[in-house]
């Protein structure tokens, strides 16, 4: 986007066609990121990729326990390993566990559960990333994971699961950022992030297992952050990139701590 109109323009222009304002390379491009996995992760963009391994870590994890129980397997996870592993669940919630607003993002029910997720992360991560930069994608997923979690806390009370919270917020995000801007690319995109999102709400109220509460609630709270945050400056070094950069700092401790008061709470009940 042009830094003076706002306008769309392709990566090569150098002076914006439509108010003649010049413009520099992308951030994304100054840091020259390097490919994952052959190309099959797009643009190497490593916030993206650590989510995704995360996300495959822990199934692979929740797999090994469930199959050890004798209750699940590859395909599924039963719901107490879920539930020891950081699921939330509302009563665990209200009693002072709220690290699992946090973990919850991290798991996933089953096989098709995490292919799906972990294939949205694959397209909006990078997306995400390459617009508003990696301290912010940090702070809009970690947000949009809590606010969903929270808001199915509140709504749904039963045990939910994945990364399809913060996913939700990766496209509120993208949302927020096509509604400052004006012009027939922003109206597509617009219109598209919307669709989308449409489309999904509806596939979750027509189907009672998915928490559709944790995705309109990531949504929210991935439109304000997105909102709020605006794209990044051209240096690290400015003031308000530092700002960014210590909220993302603090939600990476947040989510090790979450993941610390786990393990503590795990070792104990597992004796």
């Amino acid at each position: 986007m042009c830094p003076h109109c706002r306008a769309f323009i392709t990566t090569s222009d150098r002076v914006c066609p439509y108010c003649g304002e010049k413009v520099g390379h992308r951030a994304i491009d100054l840091r020259h990121p390097a490919e994952v996995l052959g190309g099959l992760v797009p643009s190497g963009l490593f916030i993206s990729s650590l989510l995704i391994t995360l996300n495959a870590g822990f199934y692979l994890l929740t797999v090994v326990a469930s199959m050890k129980s004798g209750k699940g397997d590859l395909m599924g996870i039963d719901g107490m390993t879920l539930v020891l592993f950081g699921a939330k669940f509302t009563p665990y919630i209200a009693a002072g566990q709220w690290w699992r607003l946090v973990t919850a993002g991290f798991l996933h029910g089953g096989i098709l559960h995490i292919l799906f997720n972990g294939y949205g992360l694959l397209q909006l991560g990078p997306l995400v990333e390459t617009y508003y930069g990696s301290s912010r994608l940090v702070i809009i997923y970690f947000c949009a994971t809590v606010g969903g979690f929270y808001a199915s806390a509140v709504w749904n009370p039963g045990v939910s699961v994945g990364a399809s919270a913060g996913l939700f917020g990766l496209l509120g995000a993208m949302l927020a950022l096509t509604m400052r801007h004006e012009g027939r690319m922003a109206e597509y995109m617009r219109s598209s992030f919307m669709t989308v999102i449409g489309i999904n709400l509806v596939f979750g109220f027509l189907n009672p297992v998915i928490d559709n509460a944790a995705h309109i609630g990531g949504l929210a709270a991935g439109f304000i952050v997105g909102a709020v945050a605006g794209r990044p400056r051209w240096h690290d070094r400015h003031p308000i990139e530092r700002f960014w950069q210590l909220l993302a700092l603090i939600c990476i401790l947040l989510t090790l701590l979450s993941f610390y008061r786990w393990f503590a709470w795990y070792r104990v009940v597992s004796g």
